[in-house]
Order: C-alpha cells, then sequence, then structure tokens
C-alpha cells in the first residue's frame, strides 16, 4: 500500500528561491561480463576483423545475458554515481532515464530504480530520444535542478540494444553493444559551474533512417512480426553518417555560441561513439584537435544512449577531466535527434 506520507516533496522553502547551476556530483558506468570480440562475430555473420575494424573503429563489444534487463545494468551505473556524490538515494527528488530498450514499455525503468535504489521521493520517467537519449535526459534534469523544483537529480543512460539486434544482418549487427551510466546532478549557488549550456534538436524527416517497426500501436506484435524480424533496428548507415557529422558539428557550434567560450576552452569533446569514421569526420569539420577527443568505441561499440556518459565516466576516472576543465558532450540518434552539453567540472 503506497504511504502518502514519503511523497510529500521538500518544503521550497529548505533552499534559497533563485536560479542554480546544476553541478555533476558524480558519475558512474556499467557494462554487462560478456565480451564479443569482432573474431566471435566472424562465426556468426559473413564479416571480418578487418571489416568491422576499418569501417567502424570496433573491436569489441560487451552483450547482457538472457535474463538481463536494462535496469539490472543501470542499478549498479547509478550506486557507483551516488557514492562518488555522496548522496543517498532516499535523498533524490528526481529520476530521469533515457533509453529505447527499457525493462518493458510500462512502468519506466526510471520507476523501475526509483524502487530498486529505495528512492520514494523522487519523480521518475523515461525520455526516448535514440542514441541523444542520455543528452535530452541531462537537460531535462537540468532545467529542474536550476530553476530550484529539485535539488539532487538522477540522471541515466541506459541501452541493451543486442535485445532489438538482428543478428543475421551483418550491416547492424557488428555495431551495438550493452551498457549504462549514470550521472548525480546537485544544486550549487557558485556562477560558472556545472551545467553551462543544452542543445536539443530534431528532424522527425528523419526517422524513416533508423527505428524499430514493431512493438508499438502501429505493428503490435503478432507472430509475423516476430517471423519478419521486425522487432529489430533497422538502419540507413549512408544516410544517418551524413546527417550525424553535420549535426553533431551543429550542435557543439551552438554550445560555444551560448556560452560565449572559444575552442581552446574546451578541455575535451565526447561524442556519441556510434562510429569512429563518423568522430573522426565531425573534429575534422570543425577543425578541433584530435587529441581532445575521447574515443573509448573499441572496448564497447555503439552503446546508444549510454555511450557519453560512459565515456564521461571513463574520461574522469583516466585523468582527462579536472577540476574547472570544460567538457562538451554531443550526440545524434534516432527521431533523429541530435544535440549537446556543456559542462565545466
Amino acid at each position: 500500500m503506497l504511504n502518502p506520507a514519503a511523497h510529500q516533496p521538500r518544503s521550497a522553502s529548505a533552499w534559497p528561491a533563485q536560479p542554480f547551476s546544476a553541478v555533476v556530483a558524480g558519475t558512474g558506468s556499467q557494462v554487462p561480463e560478456r565480451v564479443l570480440t569482432n573474431a566471435d562475430l566472424e562465426k556468426i555473420v559473413d564479416t571480418s576483423d578487418q571489416w568491422i575494424t576499418e569501417r567502424t573503429g570496433m573491436k569489441e563489444r560487451h552483450i547482457s545475458a538472457p535474463d538481463e534487463a536494462a535496469s539490472d545494468i543501470a542499478v549498479k551505473a547509478c550506486e557507483k554515481a551516488l557514492t562518488e556524490a555522496g548522496v543517498e538515494s532516499a535523498d533524490l527528488d528526481l529520476i530521469v532515464v533515457g533509453t529505447v530498450t527499457g525493462d518493458m514499455p510500462f512502468p519506466s525503468t526510471a520507476c523501475v530504480l526509483q524502487q530498486r535504489l529505495g528512492a520514494p521521493r523522487a519523480a521518475a520517467f523515461d525520455v526516448s530520444a535514440g542514441c541523444t537519449g542520455f543528452i535530452y535526459a541531462l537537460s531535462v534534469a537540468r532545467q529542474f535542478v536550476a530553476s530550484g523544483t529539485s535539488r539532487t537529480a538522477l540522471v541515466v543512460g541506459v541501452e541493451l540494444l543486442s535485445k532489438i539486434t538482428d543478428w543475421t544482418d551483418r550491416s547492424t549487427c557488428v555495431l551495438f553493444g550493452d551498457g549504462a551510466g549514470a550521472a548525480v546532478l546537485k544544486a550549487d549557488t557558485r556562477p560558472g559551474k556545472g551545467i553551462l549550456a543544452t542543445y536539443l534538436a530534431a528532424d522527425g524527416n528523419g526517422g524513416k533512417h533508423l527505428y524499430m517497426p514493431a512493438g508499438g500501436s502501429r505493428h503490435p506484435a503478432s507472430a509475423e512480426t516476430v517471423r519478419e524480424r521486425l522487432h529489430t533496428c533497422k538502419m540507413n548507415g549512408n544516410a544517418i553518417f551524413k546527417d550525424a557529422v553535420r549535426s553533431m558539428a551543429d550542435a557543439f557550434r551552438h554550445l560555444l555560441r551560448q556560452t560565449g567560450l572559444g575552442f581552446d576552452d574546451v578541455k575535451l569533446m565526447i561524442p556519441h561513439q556510434a562510429n569512429l569514421r563518423i568522430i573522426e569526420a565531425t573534429a575534422k569539420l570543425l577543425n578541433f584537435p584530435p587529441e581532445r577527443v575521447f574515443v573509448n568505441i573499441a572496448k564497447y561499440g555503439n552503446t546508444s544512449s549510454a555511450t557519453t556518459i560512459i565515456a564521461l565516466d571513463e574520461a574522469r576516472a583516466a585523468g582527462r577531466i579536472l577540476p574547472g576543465d570544460v567538457v562538451i558532450l554531443l550526440a545524434f540518434g534516432a527521431g533523429l535527434t541530435w544535440g549537446g552539453v556543456a559542462i565545466r567540472f
């Protein structure tokens, strides 16, 4: 039985009535144990390690177990982020999850995590923006924190794309991996800290290039949709490549204009890890130094909405991001959607 008292919002007088900065107080990431290498894929479909490496930059990816769901991976990433931030789950005001492969269509994976983490005060919902999911979720959570509506928020990007991969399609099955990442946002009154700017965009005209046909109200699950493999990801890779480069560069420029920053002010660019050639082409289009672009695609493949937060967590752990550094996250995904976030640590 629900306990209404446990869900009472904190008094607005608990903190000043003024705009806040949303500071990233902690991050965490988690991937499944099983590793699927390019050599393993050679045994499944007509492909080769050389072909995959040259065209994508990927060498291996992590694949979830048959009984693992999105929340199983995400909860571990969340616990790491909360520990680093020094935040008790019971003190969370908000949980926002970016995913298209949640535990189930409903309830939201955010609500599942709220229960598993023990966060009874937190409002919880999912955001569906494909590979841009974490960027969208972070932008939404930032608004809650900056306005004073929420003091502490948990933002998650999690995907188990192996669950919707057509393992007979060599053009897509080599691309995807599973993983999760999480970030804790805290309200802060210091100016110029935390999330400096966000930029979100979409173009529904391109939705036909990256989608999963069945499982919704358009094509409900049936024996026929399963037989036709309509519950798996379909992608026009050539169209996606061009749009991804142009759109991520567009997001980067928008963030610089919003913040007044220059290229020299950005310590690290963390782009969506969809394809090494896309990452390199984006940096080249922007004339951004490649040594300041973080890349980990060889280890994880494309984990969709989880790529940018997993990369951010790894970059921080590796000492690539120090206090005062500015980092820009960029992503592009189904929708079509794209966007970016500028953060000062």
